[in-house]
């Protein structure tokens, strides 16, 4: 495939995970070795025709990697912290040897919309009344109770707007990366240079923006609805309707920045951890190794074992020594406790992996 060069500054090449089938754009000269979504060493490059992709331009705006450094040292701390009997490759240092930059991209679109539209509008007001309780020593006592209610009301109206930077996915997995990732404040976002691109892998678009403008739709009509609520002063709006006529949109690719790291859990298998460039808000499974818990669970048992025959030995020697006894049986009593007390690292670490697993989205 030839190089992508026009737009980009710089020679980029399309490159493709053979796991997990992701698709990259990525500077020519500097290939990264690891895949930033699966950590599988699987990147090669795609020798495959452009028109292929849904969009092989160049972005028009980027959002700036500006997560401070103390604050991305801190998140990684916490994030290695608390597991128990965390994994041998899940630390900070690790964590930060293997991060690499990755950007996400996302459509905004611009367009006029001229629109009739009705709903229903709705006001919040209280109501007072007043509430006889009776208590024991007082007697009968009256209660001033304050409820709220909302009083809705009919509207129509026309709509003539112009509405600029109404986000749109360029990824099928736009939404769960937000819900893992948090939001990103596009207005610091900036003209895109070669240099945004230099030490950074790009995720290709998978949608081209006839694909994305279904939900481009939902946001202008979000954004008309809430128009309307402010104009008519209300407090909240439900069953909106229009009939919207739009302009020709205008569409810009934004990319937004991600770091991705990894860690290995106890099959080797890489866990992948995103951090957002721009908050520092962190999205990883957290797992805790199963096979350190087994070792200390096994060191406990042993303990008990050894212990538990010990106290054995003391009770038969007791018919010869009878202070021997109470110690044998106190001994045997410890033994039994520590022995079951074996199976709680164990326990541990499969309630831990099972609840972190639930918790943390998928992207």
């Amino acid at each position: 495939m030839p190089e992508l060069q026009g737009g980009w500054g710089i020679p980029m090449v399309y490159v493709i995970c053979g796991q997990c089938d992701w698709r990259y754009l990525a500077p020519d000269t500097d290939l990264p070795e690891h895949c930033p979504h699966c950590a599988a060493p699987a990147l090669a490059r795609l020798d495959a025709d452009e028109a292929q992709f849904p969009y092989p331009h160049p972005p028009e705006l980027v959002v700036p990697f500006e997560v401070a450094e103390a604050v991305l040292a801190a998140r990684i701390e916490a994030f290695a912290r608390g597991i128990p009997f965390v994994p041998t490759d899940l630390n900070p240092a690790t964590l930060r040897e293997r991060m690499q930059k990755l950007y996400l991209p996302m459509w905004l679109v611009d367009s006029d919309v001229v629109a009739s539209w009705q709903a229903e509008v709705g006001f919040d007001y209280e109501v007072v009344s007043h509430q006889g309780r009776y208590a024991d020593g007082a007697g009968w006592r009256t209660e001033e109770v304050r409820e709220g209610r909302v009083r809705w009301e009919p509207r129509v109206g026309q709509l003539r707007r112009h509405y600029d930077n109404v986000a749109a996915p360029a990824l099928g997995l736009q939404e769960a990366a937000q819900r893992a990732l948090g939001r990103y404040n596009v207005s610091n976002a900036g003209d895109y240079s070669a240099e945004h691109v230099r030490t950074a892998i790009v995720r290709a678009p998978d949608r081209s923006p006839e694909a994305a403008w279904p939900d481009a739709e939902v946001g202008l009509r979000q954004r008309a609805a809430d128009e309307c609520c402010s104009a008519a002063h209300a407090d909240h709006i439900r069953d909106f309707r229009w009939a919207p006529e739009f302009g020709e949109p205008n569409w810009t690719l934004l990319l937004l920045p991600v770091y991705a790291t990894f860690y290995r859990d106890d099959e080797g298998q890489p866990q992948r951890v995103l951090i957002n460039g721009q908050t520092g808000q962190l999205s990883g499974v957290r797992r805790g190794s199963m096979k350190r818990a087994q070792r200390t669970s096994l060191v406990i048992g042993i303990v008990a074992l050894v212990l538990f025959l010990l106290s054995v030995g003391a009770a038969v020697l007791g018919a010869m020594v009878p202070p021997a006894l109470a110690i044998g049986v106190v001994g045997a009593v410890m033994a039994v406790l520590i022995g079951i007390g074996a199976i709680i690292p164990i326990a541990r670490v499969w309630s831990f992996n099972r609840r972190e697993s639930r918790a943390t989205p998928e992207v």
